[in-house]
């Protein structure tokens, strides 16, 4: 499954077109796409209007959306900030370790538009889809 940053849908909610943009929108159909509980929540809360809200979601849960949270999770997230950390490589948000260690330990892909992701990717074998 290719797990889909909020970096992405917020581009592509806003008619942003770049690579990752167009990938989700000729993939949408034919991939298996996902979305984490976190993605989810940060997506939504940027949306100011309800209607827009409303759309949004309903739109976003025609996608698997994956309770990604927990204590291994957790635990694991953590690891790998203080082993990334220790290489000289710091990452700017919790919410970007959690996310790329679902994907890590899933088997999931990730496409994304955020550099925090490029060390998971670079030394821990994160799976990233490169339009």
């Amino acid at each position: 499954m290719v797990i889909v940053d909020r970096t992405v849908w917020v581009d592509y909610l806003r008619g942003t077109v770049n690579p990752e943009t167009d990938w989700l929108n000729r993939e949408l159909d034919r991939q298996r796409l996902g979305i984490t509980d976190l993605i989810l929540c940060e997506v939504l809360q940027g949306i100011v209007e309800e209607s827009a809200f409303v759309r949004v979601l309903r739109e976003l849960r025609r996608l698997e959306v994956i309770d990604a949270g927990g204590i291994k999770l957790a635990v694991a997230a953590a690891q790998n900030y203080r082993l990334l950390r220790r290489r000289g490589q710091t990452v700017r948000k919790t919410n970007d370790c959690l996310i790329a260690t679902f994907c890590i330990r899933g088997g999931h892909s990730l496409l994304h538009r955020d550099r925090d992701y490029d060390s998971f990717e670079r030394l821990l074998g994160l799976s990233v889809v490169h339009p």
